[in-house]
């Protein structure tokens, strides 16, 4: 929700958007996304826009947010060559910037129908460009005709703000769920850690630690040690990896757990500083695997060859009971080898079966063995 204002806190309008208090405040993506509305509805007011404005406004945040576009604000290449982390961070990226791109398009419904009061008066603000690419339709609507500076600086500044949000979420698989410092300025505090990030990610492969570290500043605005998560009031933020099935988790990002015995800034570092000092095992000190119970499948004689399926496990290692039928021969698979005579034909050998099938000589009935033989 929108964090309501205190009597004494400045009204909307003028030279505020937000009524953000000084030592800053904790807001969810979508709880902060609502607070940027009234910078839309200033757009609205001072470009007496109209619905007919809608597609202009969605093709653009949705052009901004993409990847691989000519206004995209994250010119992330990714490809099946593409390292890991890139490709995971990317389609992270991509994921949230399609729900902020709805969103926006829901709220400019909204708004053109119901707008926000600004008891200030309109508003007029300076927004330090960043150098976010407009649209053709986009650039035509805002420094045209209709268009000028207040509606160019009040656009400049919203969409940033959305473009700032979409980034201090990647790190997160729960995005929608992370507390975010939010300060009077916004996300502009997130700039300095941002750049690193970003940077990194685009330039090298990323480092763990680094993802963790613009992580711990979007949630709580300070830096600290090189770890692989970290605690901070109201929960932690440590890799997806630890409670997921490990095949199908992702790989580099977090997931922020809500606790609430966490009360301060912690970061969560590795034993070891260097993993060639870990101790390690030689294979040959390893025990050895545990032995099965159960007999072993007697092995094929000398120029036999198994063409059935494995023969399956003996029930008790026990020797089996002879079958009932005095016509039918023990199985080859299950007789144990003391009770293995050869067998007194008179007429002319036939090939011996497979060890798993049972055949009886020509002219005697068949009949399957005991069950218990095997």
């Amino acid at each position: 929700m929108t964090p309501a204002a205190s009597p004494s806190a400045p009204a909307l309008g003028g030279s505020r958007w937000n009524t953000f208090p000084a030592a800053g405040t904790v807001l969810t993506a979508h709880d902060f996304f609502t607070a940027t509305e009234p910078l839309l509805q200033g757009i609205i007011d001072d470009n007496a826009l109209t619905s007919a404005d809608s597609k202009v406004l969605e093709d653009q945040i949705r052009a901004t947010l993409a990847l691989g576009t000519r206004e995209t604000s994250l010119p992330l290449a990714i490809g099946p060559d593409s390292a890991s982390a890139a490709r995971e961070l990317g389609a992270q990226a991509e994921t949230i910037g399609r729900e902020l791109a709805s969103w926006a398009t829901s709220a400019l419904e909204r708004l053109l129908i119901s707008r926000i009061p600004l008891p200030a008066g309109p508003l007029v603000i300076r927004s330090h460009c960043y150098g976010h690419l407009l649209t053709p339709p986009a650039a035509d609507l805002f420094r045209g005709r209709r268009g000028g500076p207040v509606t160019m600086q009040l656009y400049n500044e919203w969409l940033h703000q959305i473009v700032l949000l979409r980034d201090a979420l990647v790190p997160f698989t729960n995005w929608q769920d992370v507390p975010l410092l939010i300060t009077p300025s916004g996300l502009r505090h997130t700039e300095p850690a941002r750049d690193a990030f970003l940077t990194e990610l685009l330039v090298r492969q990323i480092r763990h630690t680094s993802i963790v570290a613009f992580a711990r500043h979007v949630v709580t605005g300070t830096s600290g040690p090189a770890g692989y998560g970290f605690e901070a009031d109201g929960g932690t933020a440590l890799p997806a990896v630890l409670d997921q099935p490990p095949l199908t988790a992702p790989r580099h990002l977090l997931t922020w757990r809500p606790d609430p015995a966490a009360d301060e800034t912690v970061t969560y570092v590795a034993e070891l500083r260097d993993y060639y000092a870990a101790p390690r095992t030689l294979v040959e000190h390893l025990p050895p695997p545990p032995r099965h119970r159960g007999r072993s499948p007697p092995a094929p004689s000398p120029g036999r060859s198994q063409t059935g399926p494995t023969p399956p496990p003996s029930r008790s290692p026990t020797k089996a009971p002879p079958p009932t039928s005095t016509s039918a021969r023990p199985c080859a698979a299950t007789a144990s080898p003391t009770d293995r005579t050869p067998p007194q034909a008179t007429h002319t050998p036939m090939p011996r079966p497979a060890p798993h099938l049972c055949v009886p000589l020509p002219g005697q009935p068949r009949e399957a063995p005991d069950r218990a033989a095997w």
